[in-house]
């Protein structure tokens, strides 16, 4: 099959004729027609994963068509339209018996642990835990769109977060990950604050229903704080950076919630976190690792009633020979690049 491959970290990324994966027995391997490019894919490819193995093939949104099936596979079969969470979970350890798989024990995910789906066909674990169905009609683009940002962002807002009618969120960076957090946030009735570096980047969110935008360069708590009137309800770090994590926490109200959504790698540096601040204002600081499979029936309902809109964030559909230009410049173009080809 052909794949995009990189051989080091931080290496050319070139298009290469590699085997085909097999299912394993509770397995399947999907024939790709989509993948999103995340930034979670340049960490894979920065180096930034200690799960990644040379050489390598990246991406974990993806939506596409069951191919094969293994032995122990139960409830899906060659043909099933399909999309799966960057997180494949277990479904045996503790906190997958408590309904979390996100936080699975032996996860794996395509992408990082094993060879992902910027390529023809890709190999998933536990399928029948966590291969989620495709609604008629919807296309592998925007369904690619949901396997990391676009369920990160709901279950970060309306899981972690708690975001509730008429609180102020501040999203803080305006990524997929961040313009979904705008979108999800505004369904839920919350009035929105985007913040970015990025003149696009803040255009877009706009679009999605932010009421306000800050440029990320300004200072940015005390913006946040006067146009929201004391500081934000919920404020979410979607880009994953020390500045973006600090001035997040710093955004807040007193009893507000900080979720981090972002990754953030050691090698970046470490974030300061004003302890002074969550102490005295009885801040929560809490972190958001995507979503299961069995948690995406009302984030699919939403969208199937027309309250949420995933299509609005792809922005750019590629082929696999763009794929390596895209995922080395990711973040720099806003919205979500998606390859189909």
């Amino acid at each position: 099959m052909r794949a995009l491959v990189f051989e080091e970290f931080g290496g050319p990324l070139t298009v290469q004729e590699v085997p085909e994966p097999t299912p394993v027995p509770d397995g399947v391997v999907v024939a790709v027609g989509a993948s999103g490019i995340c930034r979670s894919d340049w960490h894979a490819w920065s180096g930034h994963d200690p799960d990644v193995v040379l050489p390598h093939v990246p991406g974990h949104e993806l939506a596409g068509t069951v191919a094969a099936v293994g032995a122990r596979v139960r409830n899906w079969s060659v043909g099933n339209r399909v999309t799966v969470p960057f997180v494949c979970a277990c479904g045996r350890c503790a906190p997958c018996r408590e309904g979390a798989g996100q936080v699975c024990l032996h996860q794996t995910q395509p992408g990082f642990t094993h060879w992902g789906s910027l390529a023809e066909f890709v190999a998933l674990d536990a399928a029948d835990v966590n291969l989620v169905a495709l609604p008629e009609g919807m296309p592998f683009a925007t369904a690619a769109s949901l396997g990391c940002r676009f369920a990160t962002a709901f279950r970060a807002v309306t899981e972690v977060g708690r975001v509730r009618p008429g609180e102020w969120v501040a999203v803080h960076g305006c990524g997929g990950v961040g313009l979904s957090a705008v979108q999800v946030a505004v369904a839920a009735g919350a009035r929105v604050v985007a913040v970015d570096v990025s003149p696009g980047a803040l255009e877009l969110a706009r679009w999605m229903g932010a009421e306000a935008v800050v440029d990320g360069m300004a200072d940015v708590p005390a913006a946040v704080a006067e146009l929201t009137g004391g500081g934000a309800h919920v404020s979410l770090d979607a880009l994953g950076s020390p500045v973006a994590c600090e001035n997040s926490i710093r955004s807040l109200r007193p009893r507000g919630r900080h979720v981090q959504v972002g990754l953030l790698p050691p090698a970046q540096g470490r974030a300061a976190v004003p302890m002074e601040l969550v102490i005295g204002r009885e801040l929560a600081v809490l972190g958001s690792h995507g979503m299961a499979a069995a948690d995406y029936p009302a984030m699919l309902s939403l969208i199937a009633a027309g309250r949420l809109h995933p299509e609005l964030l792809v922005t750019r559909e590629l082929g696999l020979a763009d794929a390596g230009p895209a995922l080395i410049a990711v973040g720099r173009e806003p919205g979500i690049a998606v390859v189909t080809s």
